[in-house]
C-alpha cells in the first residue's frame, strides 16, 4: 500500500520546483504569420514611435485650438480653408492663425494644427470658409506620435503566449519575425481500471476519459505540443512501460490518476523506480487537488494530477499553465465578491467563478455547487484564489478573478 503523502507543501512552493526543473527547450526564429500562440522567448521592444506621426481620428478640419476657443452655435469662429491633407502622404500644409485645412481619419496632422474638429460641428459657408460650432481642446481628435507605443517601449514580453492581437502589434512596427521557445512536447497519460474511452458507454463503476481531452485542449492552448497515450491500467508493469516510452519522446509528462493514497495507485512507484528519479513534492495544500505530485526523471518532468476531471484541470491552471508559459498568469480582473466564501486556513482554495454586470460594476458570483461538478468548472470564466492565510472571503469584498 503507498504512503501517505511525504510532505504536503503550498502551492506557490510548488509552482516554483516545476520552474525551477523545467526542461530546457531551444529558442528559434520564426516568421510573425506563424507565431500564433507561440511563446515569446525574449522582450520585444519597438525601434519607433507607434504611430509615427501626429493622426487624425476623425473626418474634419485640422485646426489652432486656440482660434476656436469659446465658439458656439450661437457664436460660431470663422477658419479659411487653405487646403485639405491626402491620405499616405506627407502633410505639405503648415497653418497659420486663423486657417484650417480638411483632414480625413488616419490622415497626417499638418504643421501648426494642434486639434482636429469634427466636420459634423462645422458648416461650410463657402468653398474658402468654414463655421466652428464648437470648441475643441489641445490635441483633441488627435493620435500624438508615439501614444500607442514609444521607442524603446516594450511591445511584447518574454513568455506571453503570442495572440492574433500581438501579431497585428509586430506588424505595426515594421517586425517581420521574433524568437520564440520551440513548443514543449506534453505527454499526456491518463490511468485507472475505470475509465473507458469516451465512445464507449460506460458500464456500472466505469467513467469516460476526460483528462486526456481536456487536458490535451489545456496544454494546446499554451503553445505546447500535446501527445496522448493510450490509456493504462493500474498496474506496475503497464505503467511502467506506459511511462517510460512517453519520457523519451516528451520534454512534460502528465499523467492524471493514481496520485492518490490507495492500494491500486502505483504512479508513485513507477517513477521513483527509474534510476534517475527526483522526487520534487508528493501533496499540496491546495483544494482541489491536494494529492499532486511531481518526480524529475533525468532532465524530463513528469507530474502526476488528481484522476478527478475537476481537480486536473484546475491543478493544470495553477501549476502547469505557468510552467509551460514561463511565468505567472497576469491575465485577471477585478470586482466585487456576490456571496461568502468558507475556506479552511492552512490551505490555498481555488473557487470557480462568474464575471457579471451590475449597475456599471463588475460583480464576482463564486460557483460553490457540488465540489467536482465538470458542468460549474464549463460554466467559469476564471477562478478566486484564497491564500493559505486566509479563512473565507465576505461578500461585497472586492477579489480578483485569474482567466482561464
Amino acid at each position: 500500500m503507498m504512503k501517505e503523502f511525504l510532505k504536503v507543501i503550498h502551492y506557490e512552493e510548488a509552482v516554483e520546483k516545476l520552474i525551477t526543473y523545467r526542461p530546457f527547450s531551444e529558442i528559434e526564429s520564426v516568421n510573425i504569420a506563424d507565431c500564433c500562440n507561440r511563446i515569446a522567448a525574449q522582450d520585444v521592444c519597438s525601434s519607433e514611435n507607434l504611430p509615427a506621426f501626429h493622426r487624425s481620428t476623425v473626418d474634419g478640419y485640422a485646426v489652432i485650438a486656440e482660434d476656436i476657443y469659446g465658439c458656439s452655435e450661437t457664436s460660431p469662429g470663422f477658419l479659411q480653408i487653405i487646403g485639405e491633407i491626402t491620405m499616405g502622404q506627407s502633410a505639405a500644409i503648415k497653418l497659420q492663425k486663423g486657417q484650417c485645412c480638411w483632414i480625413p481619419t488616419g490622415g497626417m496632422l499638418p504643421e501648426g494644427a494642434n486639434a482636429v474638429i469634427m466636420v459634423e460641428n462645422t458648416d461650410k459657408l463657402d468653398d474658402r470658409t468654414i463655421l466652428a460650432f464648437h470648441p475643441v481642446s489641445l490635441y483633441e481628435n488627435v493620435m500624438q506620435s508615439g501614444e500607442d507605443i514609444k521607442i524603446g517601449q516594450r511591445a511584447i514580453k518574454k513568455g506571453t503566449v503570442i495572440r492574433p492581437a500581438d501579431i497585428g502589434l509586430l506588424a505595426s512596427l515594421g517586425i517581420a519575425s521574433m524568437e520564440v521557445v520551440k513548443p514543449y512536447k506534453v505527454g499526456i497519460i491518463s490511468t485507472g481500471d475505470e475509465i473507458v474511452e469516451i465512445e464507449q458507454k460506460p458500464k456500472a463503476g466505469e467513467i469516460r476519459d476526460v483528462n486526456s481531452h481536456a487536458l490535451y485542449a489545456a496544454v494546446k492552448s499554451c503553445g505546447a505540443l500535446p501527445f496522448v497515450y493510450p490509456l493504462v491500467r493500474d498496474q506496475f508493469d503497464d505503467l511502467k512501460q506506459a511511462v517510460e516510452g512517453a519520457i523519451k519522446e516528451n520534454h512534460i509528462l502528465l499523467i492524471s490518476g493514481g496520485s492518490s493514497v490507495g492500494i491500486m495507485d502505483a504512479t508513485l512507484e513507477v517513477l521513483m523506480s527509474f534510476p534517475e528519479a527526483q522526487m520534487l513534492f508528493h501533496g499540496i495544500a491546495i483544494k482541489p487537488g491536494k494529492p499532486t505530485l511531481a518526480v524529475k526523471i533525468g532532465e524530463k518532468l513528469v507530474i502526476g494530477l488528481p484522476g478527478h476531471p475537476v481537480s486536473a484541470l484546475t491543478n493544470f491552471y495553477i501549476l502547469i499553465r505557468p510552467l509551460l508559459i514561463d511565468g505567472p498568469i497576469v491575465n485577471s480582473l477585478e470586482g466585487y465578491l456576490k456571496l461568502n466564501i468558507a475556506s479552511q486556513a492552512g490551505r490555498d482554495d481555488f473557487i470557480p467563478a462568474v464575471i457579471e454586470e451590475r449597475d456599471g460594476q463588475k460583480m464576482i458570483r463564486p460557483l460553490l455547487g457540488k465540489a467536482g461538478l465538470m458542468s460549474i468548472l464549463s460554466q467559469s470564466q476564471g477562478y478566486i484564489h484564497i491564500p493559505y492565510e486566509q479563512q473565507g472571503l465576505k461578500a461585497g469584498e472586492k477579489v480578483k478573478v485569474i482567466i482561464y
